[in-house]
């Protein structure tokens, strides 16, 4: 958080961390509306599994997998195509607590994971969010529709991370 951002909560604590966020951030449109805004800001019920000064995981209120996670940036970003070149440490910083959150539920077999973002049209929450869900070889048909391989609205870290280095967004 900035110095500026520190400065707002002081004065008025009604604005939330990521509404403090979004003043002035281009990529950022997200609301008071926002579910994924409301969990990072502890406006809710749900369970924080794991965070840190940038990102929050909890668990997926319809599992696609025996451990499904979602890990979620606190500052609001709409979506993985918003991402650019410079979001790449946020991606693999995604990437590695939603590994951590794995382990950590001792997913033994870090060989059979799907670990990735919905393109949009079809994201279910329109904040940017990793899927990380184990075992993959276990999922059934209806999760392989919507995380597997043959996806088309979905799209691997791996696949996001590339598409940053190379062209600097993804498509």
């Amino acid at each position: 958080m900035t110095q500026i951002h520190s400065q707002v909560l002081k004065t008025r604590p009604d604005v939330s961390v990521c509404r403090l966020s979004m003043m002035g951030s281009q990529d950022a449109s997200g609301s008071e509306d926002c579910p994924f805004c409301q969990i990072a800001n502890n406006q809710t019920d749900t369970e924080i599994l794991l965070s840190d000064e940038e990102l929050v995981c909890f668990r997926d209120v319809k599992p696609g997998a025996t451990h499904h996670y979602l890990v979620v940036p606190i500052r609001h970003i709409d979506n993985c195509k918003t991402l650019q070149g410079g979001s790449i440490p946020l991606v693999e910083r995604m990437e590695k607590m939603g590994r951590s959150i794995l382990e950590k539920n001792k997913v033994s077999n870090l060989d059979d994971v799907r670990m990735g973002f919905h393109l949009p049209p079809f994201s279910s929450v329109p904040h940017l969010h990793l899927h990380a869900l184990a075992p993959a070889s276990k999922m059934n048909l209806k999760s392989q529709l919507h995380y597997g391989p043959q996806s088309h609205w979905f799209i691997t870290v791996d696949k996001v991370l590339s598409q940053l280095r190379t062209r600097g967004k993804v498509k």
